[in-house]
C-alpha cells in the first residue's frame, strides 16, 4: 500500500432516500426518532395505536410524501403484516426498522399479585419486536444496507421494585438484538438503544402535551447535567440506521447522560 486512505467526507444527509419504519412513532422517544430520520433526509412510516397523535405528527411535520402514519397494534400479527405491507406499497422498499412500541412505564403490580395477562401485556415490546422483525426482514435483506434498532432501556441493567415484567421485556430485547444480529448478518445489522431518563411530556398528542417540570436536583443526577430528550435518542438512531455505523452490530448503546456510571450514596 503506497498511500494512506484519504480524508472521507461526511454525508450531509446520512439517510437520504432511506425508508425507516418506527413503531410507537407518534409519541415520546418514537416521535423523536421519526423526526430525526426526516431531518437526516429519510422517509418514515410511523405505526401507533394512538391515532390522534399519529395524525398530529403529519399535520405538524408537513412533509408530504416523506412521512406517513398507520394504526398499528404490535401484539396483532395481522396488524404488523399490514403495516409492513403498507410501507412497501407506499415507498417501494424498506431500509430500517425501529422497534420502539411498548408499555412506557416500568412499574407494575407486585409480582405475587400479577395476573398472567398483565405479565404478557407488559412484555409487548419484546413480542412486537419479534413480529415486526419477522415480517420486515425479507425487505430489509433486499436493501443495500438494512438496519434494525430495538429500543430497550437501562432497566435491562438496573431496577426499582415492582418492575420485573418491564425489566424482563427490556432485557429480552437486548438479548434478542445480539441473537438476531448473528442470524440476519451481514445483510442486516441489528443494534439496541437503552435510554435512561428521557423527558417526553412535550412529545405527545396536542391534548396531552405540556412543558416538562424538573428540578435542579433532577438534572444534577446526570453527569451530563440534564435529563435526556427524545432528540438524544434520535441522533444515535440516525447513526445506527446509516452507513456510518456499518461496523456496528449486535450492540447495546446506553444513552443516559452517564447516570448508570455515577456512584450515589445515601446521606
Amino acid at each position: 500500500m503506497s498511500a494512506a486512505p484519504p480524508i472521507a467526507a461526511w454525508p450531509a444527509a446520512p439517510l437520504q432516500d432511506k425508508v425507516v419504519l418506527v413503531t410507537g412513532g407518534a409519541n415520546g422517544i418514537g416521535r423523536g426518532v421519526a423526526q430525526a430520520v426526516l431531518g437526516a433526509g429519510g422517509r418514515v412510516l410511523i405505526g401507533d395505536l394512538d391515532v390522534e397523535a399519529g395524525q398530529a405528527c403529519l399535520d405538524e411535520w408537513q412533509r408530504g410524501d416523506d412521512a406517513a402514519f398507520q394504526r398499528l397494534d404490535i401484539a396483532d400479527e395481522a396488524s404488523v403484516r399490514d403495516f409492513i405491507g403498507a410501507a412497501q406499497q407506499r415507498f417501494g422498499h424498506i431500509d430500517g426498522l425501529v422497534n420502539n412500541a411498548g408499555i412506557a412505564g416500568p412499574h407494575g403490580t407486585v409480582l405475587q399479585d400479577m395476573e398472567w395477562d398483565e405479565w404478557q401485556r407488559r412484555l409487548s415490546s419484546l413480542h412486537g419486536a419479534f413480529l415486526c422483525s419477522k415480517h420486515a426482514l425479507p425487505a430489509l435483506k433486499a436493501s443495500a444496507a438494512g438496519s434494525i434498532i430495538n429500543v430497550a432501556s437501562t432497566r435491562a441493567w438496573q431496577s426499582e421494585a415492582n418492575s420485573e415484567a418491564y425489566a424482563a421485556a427490556k432485557g429480552g430485547l437486548v438479548a434478542f438484538t445480539h441473537a438476531l444480529a448473528i442470524s440476519a448478518g451481514p445483510a442486516v445489522r441489528v443494534n439496541s438503544i437503552s435510554p435512561g431518563w428521557i423527558t417526553t411530556t412535550a412529545w405527545q398528542a396536542p391534548s396531552r402535551r405540556h412543558a416538562p417540570e424538573y428540578s435542579a436536583t433532577d438534572h444534577g443526577q446526570h453527569p451530563a447535567g440534564r435529563v435526556g430528550e427524545p432528540e438524544d435518542i434520535g441522533a444515535l438512531a440516525v447513526y445506527l440506521l446509516s452507513s456510518l455505523s456499518g461496523f456496528s452490530t449486535g450492540q447495546d448503546f446506553i444513552v443516559d447522560g452517564g447516570m448508570t456510571r455515577k456512584m450515589i450514596y445515601a446521606e
